[in-house]
């Protein structure tokens, strides 16, 4: 088993990655900014994620570093962006430094939201073509990681993501224009008998191949163990609309339905910035590299159903 920091380990995906990494057996060490107030079951580091040396140090003997850390404040994405730079692409370039100093295998975790949403399953080997802010800065976080860690360093992009906070016994966010926490929200409407409207039209994203936070973790394993270089999909098999992602979850959870609408994004809540369309990704170099078995999408939500019914972190690859 190897030694793992992981970065951005208090948020969704993060908190994911730190708790299965340990179920498995890792030593894993969270890197945070400020005192974590829950009880975790990894050790938590605080970390000045500004300044080179205390990054460098909290690597110390780390086989790997998975670096999910992001700054959630779009608000701050479009007003300040000196700030969202470094917030970016500059902590990324100071985390894959002290990675490629000490020898550590560096795991970034980038998104679809790099593509420009028109090419129906991209490969692993597209480079990406951002229309908005957030994907360019993890794009140019891609790139850094190209050039300072070429022979260690792993692109893995995620897209879709459903699951649970493993931290915090948050609501789901209410619906957005990306696939953040739509199952969640969806799955908490219904199951309470109210209508869920499904937002489409130009300006959303409509299309992904949605994954489980927790299978996106077990990959991650894979990643960590084969000590894997390149670019990596952790998604699921099927590429699916937001329609269609609804109408399964529905069959799989037991929920009714005729609960659901479709409308037209509401204007307030639309990006201030363009959304790719269609940010649905290939993962078969993925699968034949890290030698991982299907994830078809309605093997996810049974994961996920069983996840939110026994309160335990589930996966395909890894189940515990």
């Amino acid at each position: 088993m190897a030694r793992i920091a992981v970065t951005g380990a208090t948020g969704f995906v993060g908190s994911n990655i730190a708790e299965l990494l340990t179920a498995i057996g890792h030593d894993v060490i969270g890197l945070v900014r400020r005192e974590v107030d829950v009880q975790t079951p990894w050790k938590p580091l605080h970390v000045n994620f500004e300044d080179p040396a205390d990054i460098a140090a909290s690597l110390q003997s780390a086989d790997a570093i998975v670096h999910c850390a992001i700054a959630n404040d779009f608000h701050m994405l479009m007003n300040d962006q000196e700030r969202a730079f470094d917030a970016y692409v500059g902590l990324t370039s100071r985390v894959a430094t002290a990675a490629n100093t000490l020898n550590a295998h560096m795991v970034y975790i980038s998104t679809d939201w790099i593509m420009d949403g028109t090419r129906h399953l991209t490969p692993e080997s597209a480079y990406g073509n951002p229309i908005n802010i957030y994907g360019f800065l993890k794009a140019m976080g891609e790139q850094v990681v190209r050039d300072l860690c070429p022979g260690s360093g792993a692109i893995c992009r995620i897209g879709g993501v459903m699951g649970a906070h493993r931290l915090y016994a948050q609501g789901p966010r209410s619906q957005d224009v990306g696939f953040g926490y739509f199952v969640s929200a969806l799955v908490t409407a219904l199951s309470a008998g109210e209508t869920f409207a499904v937002w489409g039209g130009p300006f959303v994203n409509e299309v992904a191949t949605p994954s489980l936070a927790a299978e996106i973790a077990a990959q991650v394993d894979r990643v960590v163990t084969l000590r894997a270089t390149g670019q990596f999909h952790l998604v699921g098999d099927d590429a699916v609309t937001r329609m269609g992602l609804a109408e399964l979850t529905c069959e799989v959870f037991d929920l009714d339905k005729s609960l659901l609408r479709q409308i037209d994004a509401p204007e307030d809540q639309l990006f201030p910035q363009g959304v790719p369309v269609d940010t649905s990704l290939s993962n078969a170099v993925t699968k034949e590299t890290l030698q991982l078995g299907p994830t078809p999408l309605r093997a996810l939500l049974e994961a996920f159903r069983r996840e939110r019914e026994s309160g335990h972190i589930q996966s395909i690859t890894r189940p515990l």
